[in-house]
């Protein structure tokens, strides 16, 4: 768990890494709202354990995985993210690592995707669920995504925000109606269930040119956002950390609100 600072340093002590790639995090967006201090606990304070040791142990890349939640989160789960993605900008020019946040969407057949999600549904003769037909998404492969996450890390310099063009959206209704079509199944039934707690219509990552600086991969681009200091994140993280050691789960999403204002 990367909320065991102990443990973790123990590894880095042990393998001594030269670059990071920090995945680890609570993803399940209905699973955050009901439990947010978990998601501050793990997703936040896991990250900011990391980022010191990186820092102790002169890791000289770390690369944090990032989500398009994290643009204008209506979820616990965008918010711990775009926190994270806070923590690491606000280290530039205070560490000898480079630190960058890379931000993209939803992986196809990655833990928690939906098409595996469709596949056992068709294959137990339906119903497929969506939570509500107008809902769409931005999708890459597992092989695009990292080597898109690769690359980034080669372009990227310290306390940069990228983000990775995901192509044009797809509605999940028509991706569950090609992917019945393409089964072969017949009368299955798609039924919608509601949106969840915390999910979106639409995601925003999402590449609006103007407010993006190019790199050299078409793929791949530049966010312009002015990282706070150190002093003011210390300061969301010392709200965050009164209220998970003091607070219930509303107050919880009430000090999310006020550190991540967007």
């Amino acid at each position: 768990s990367v909320q065991d600072k102990a443990r973790m340093r123990q590894i880095f002590d042990a393998y001594h890494p030269d670059v990071v790639f920090h995945a680890a995090a609570h993803k399940h967006v209905p699973l955050m709202e009901n439990s947010p201090q978990e998601a501050i606990r793990n997703n936040v304070f896991g990250t900011l354990n990391l980022v010191q040791i990186a820092d102790e142990f002169r890791v000289k890349k770390f690369l944090l995985i990032s989500t398009d939640k994290a643009v204008n989160p209506t979820s616990v789960m965008g918010a711990s993210k775009r926190l994270c993605e806070m923590i690491l900008q606000s280290m530039k020019g205070h560490s000898g690592t480079d630190f960058i946040a890379v931000r993209f969407g939803n992986v196809l057949g990655s833990n928690g995707s939906v098409v595996p999600l469709f596949q056992r549904q068709i294959a137990a003769g339906g119903p497929v669920t969506v939570t509500d037909k107008r809902i769409i998404r931005y999708f890459m492969t597992i092989p695009e995504a990292s080597q898109l996450v690769l690359e980034s890390g080669v372009l990227a310099h310290n306390g940069e925000l990228l983000v990775l063009d995901m192509g044009k959206p797809i509605k999940i209704l028509d991706l569950a109606e090609n992917m019945i079509h393409l089964s072969g199944a017949q009368n299955i039934e798609i039924v919608e269930t509601g949106l969840r707690p915390g999910e979106k219509l639409y995601e925003e990552l999402l590449v609006k040119t103007e407010e993006l600086d190019k790199t050299e991969n078409d793929l791949i681009f530049r966010e312009k956002d002015r990282p706070l200091s150190v002093e003011q994140i210390r300061e969301k993280l010392r709200m965050l950390k009164d209220v998970c050691d003091n607070g219930d789960d509303d107050q919880a999403r009430e000090v999310l609100r006020k550190v991540v204002p967007t």
